[in-house]
């Protein structure tokens, strides 16, 4: 199985480098690359009343990209803060199942939360968003045990109390789901 990370307008390059090696090593048989290419955030993505990014808007250009790659799953990274119409934000959005993903570092950042910069902190959340939206490509849904990263993150605390692992059910639905992509 292929996953390509495709940065998403102007990016952290090391947080992007933290995700490419985390995602291997999340996935079993799994080759993580990164694009060469930088796809910039649609302009009908952006809301100005709400100052924020439409997340499904930018997944459907992303499909462009994902149709002329030779991959399983685009994991696209951005800088910018999502929203989608039912929520304040997210920190990501997927098709599920599908071939794209999204995931916002805006609000990964200790700093967005009054707190001082911690690069491990903000590189550890967002690799686990970008596990758990990668999970959504292969079709997995959001898991009910608070640490799977399968748990749905509706606050930074949930995020920060998860691991970036899966749990023994939802381990064993990727291995098999992987499985079945690589025939």
């Amino acid at each position: 199985m292929k996953i390509t990370v495709l940065r998403v307008g102007k990016v952290d390059i090391e947080a992007v480098q933290h995700v490419l090696h985390g995602l291997n090593q999340a996935f079993p048989r799994v080759q993580c690359t990164l694009s060469e290419s930088v796809m910039p955030i649609p302009k009908e993505a952006y809301n100005p009343a709400r100052r924020q990014y439409h997340s499904t808007r930018i997944l459907t250009n992303m499909m462009n990209f994902a149709r002329k790659s030779d991959v399983d799953s685009v994991l696209g990274v951005t800088g910018g803060d999502l929203y989608v119409p039912s929520l304040n934000f997210v920190f990501g959005e997927a098709h599920c199942p599908g071939k794209v993903a999204l995931i916002a570092l805006f609000r990964l950042k200790p700093e967005f939360y009054g707190q001082s910069a911690d690069k491990q902190l903000f590189y550890e959340r967002a690799l686990k968003e970008a596990v758990h939206e990668v999970g959504h490509t292969l079709g997995l849904a959001h898991c009910r045990n608070p640490l799977c990263v399968m748990f749905f993150s509706n606050s930074i605390l949930d995020t920060d109390r998860k691991k970036s692992t899966f749990c023994e059910k939802c381990f064993a639905s990727v291995a098999g789901l992987v499985r079945k992509r690589e025939f």
